[in-house]
């Protein structure tokens, strides 16, 4: 955790962070603006802030989208700050959406989280494909697929309500999930898309969560996620869930 809290030291990287995090999917042109310093100046706060792993990118095309990545806070918060919260406040398990046969897909990604996981990629394929282990991370509910393109892939929760509704739209075992994302807590939402995605690096595992047109789902997505993530690293690198509250 030091290189995050050197990171986070400096008033410019904050500002950075905080830029990111009201708009995400920036290129560097678009961080210059409103710093007052050089191009190599924020490439220079940019690489502190990656190293940290608090910023990752993604390049599409001739561009190099920024983004924030809430993981490393997270995991500083559910060590020192998390056994002092109250468990969230439960929302309406009712379905408000059905399932559109397709999710158009936007131009880049609005949402990206990435961790490194001390695990290998099938502990990790089974963590996130098993219901046995999805209720120890994701919210208490259980994972409902039959891992098939076209078929569900769904949350339930312990008395079997859907709690986020979705369909299988492409697989790769070990290495990808794409599927559509309908929260069932959330009014107004509309179809998005998830792409959960494994590689696996020498001792560890990098896991990242695309979301795209996340605001679409109108779900707290940018807090909720950190939190499933949490969770899903302190149980596959310590054999023991966190503490984490069982609903969103």
């Amino acid at each position: 955790m030091d290189a995050v809290f050197k990171a986070l030291a400096d008033p410019t990287r904050r500002q950075l962070l905080d830029s990111l995090r009201d708009k995400a999917g920036q290129t560097l042109t678009e961080l210059e603006q409103g710093l007052g310093m050089t191009r190599f100046g924020v490439m220079k706060h940019l690489r502190v802030l990656e190293e940290a792993k608090l910023v990752t990118s993604r390049k599409e095309g001739r561009f190099k989208y920024h983004y924030l990545n809430a993981s490393p806070i997270q995991e500083v918060a559910d060590r020192w700050i998390a056994p002092y919260q109250k468990p969230f406040a439960r929302f309406a398990l009712d379905l408000k959406n059905q399932l559109e046969s397709s999710v158009p897909m936007a131009d880049k990604p609005n949402f990206v989280l990435e961790t490194y996981i001390r695990t290998t990629p099938q502990a990790l394929w089974d963590a996130l494909t098993r219901p046995e282990q999805t209720a120890l991370y994701y919210y208490g509910t259980r994972i409902d697929s039959d891992l098939k393109r076209g078929g569900p892939f769904r949350y339930l929760t312990s008395d079997g309500q859907v709690m986020l509704d979705g369909e299988v739209v492409e697989i790769e075992p070990l290495k990808k999930i794409v599927s559509s994302f309908i929260p069932s807590w959330a009014e107004n939402s509309q179809p998005t898309l998830v792409t959960f995605a494994i590689e696996p690096m020498g001792e560890v595992v990098k896991f990242t969560i695309t979301h795209h047109d996340y605001e679409k789902a109108n779900a707290g997505i940018d807090t909720g996620w950190p939190v499933v993530v949490a969770g899903l690293k302190t149980l596959l690198e310590t054999g023991k869930p966190l503490n984490l509250p069982t609903s969103m």
